[in-house]
């Protein structure tokens, strides 16, 4: 295993640039911090180990045939994004994504801008049995060390599009999804009424100005979640995991 001290080197400056979101995007490439990563099935690119890592987690990556470095502990530092560091950052190849096939249930993000908001969205899909989220344009990225370590693994399980806003509704329209927003209008009805079709999509929108009008307009179905105390509203994370949970509670009551 390689050990690496100096921030000259080709292969620690290439692992540096991905924590900005254009070399992500252009290198396909994407890291995620700590050692539970180890024990996912996934295949690394490159597994990076602080000088002095645990056996445990050297042990974990033996499973593994990829590049396996150790990083001084100042090198190590500069790429990682957390303050109490387990000492283990994976390096994944980025999915290549096409929408040929799409479940029966998806979930909408309109330009969803927190990215510990989209990590924990995934992360609830993905435990409410959901496997497909589309992204309108101006969405944060999913890759964004913050989203991946708020998914807690999840990233690496569901299959995420980024498509303008138009393109989704036309997608949508075009596949046979009933469109279901979640949104405070005049004629929303409570998430608990809502009325399921065969394909149907979640939208959730924009932590302060919600879902677009475009959308609004064409959608099928606007639903809220009533609040009974005092508190204005929900974070969307929330919100999200209340409905997906309310349809799969419906799903496997058939």
């Amino acid at each position: 295993m390689d050990i690496i001290t100096s921030k000259d080197n080709e292969l620690f400056k290439s692992l540096k640039k991905l924590k900005a979101k254009k070399y992500r995007e252009l290198d396909k490439l994407f890291l995620a911090e700590g050692r539970k990563f180890l024990e996912f099935e996934e295949i690394p690119k490159v597994i990076i180990f602080k000088e002095g890592v645990s056996e445990e987690s050297i042990k974990l990556s033996e499973k593994f045939q990829c590049k396996k470095i150790i990083l001084s502990e100042k090198l190590f530092k500069e790429l990682s994004s957390q303050e109490n560091s387990q000492g283990v950052i994976i390096c994944y190849n980025s999915k290549e994504q096409k929408l040929d096939y799409l479940d029966k249930n998806i979930v909408v993000l309109n330009r969803v801008a927190d990215p510990g908001n989209l990590g924990t969205i995934i992360r609830v899909a993905d435990a409410a049995g959901f496997k497909d989220i589309i992204l309108t344009k101006g969405s944060v990225d999913c890759y964004n060390e913050k989203t991946v370590r708020s998914s807690m693994g999840s990233i690496l399980s569901i299959n995420i599009y980024y498509l303008e806003e138009e393109d989704t509704i036309h997608l949508l329209k075009e596949k046979g999804y009933k469109i279901i927003a979640t949104a405070l209008e005049k004629d929303s009805i409570p998430y608990t009424k809502m009325r399921l079709e065969e394909k149907n999509a979640f939208v959730f929108g924009n932590e302060g100005d919600g879902i677009s009008q475009n959308i609004l307009l064409k959608s099928d179905e606007k639903v809220i979640i009533p609040i009974y105390g005092s508190a204005e509203s929900l974070n969307v994370a929330m919100a999200t995991g209340i409905i997906l949970y309310d349809v799969r509670n419906r799903l496997d009551n058939k």
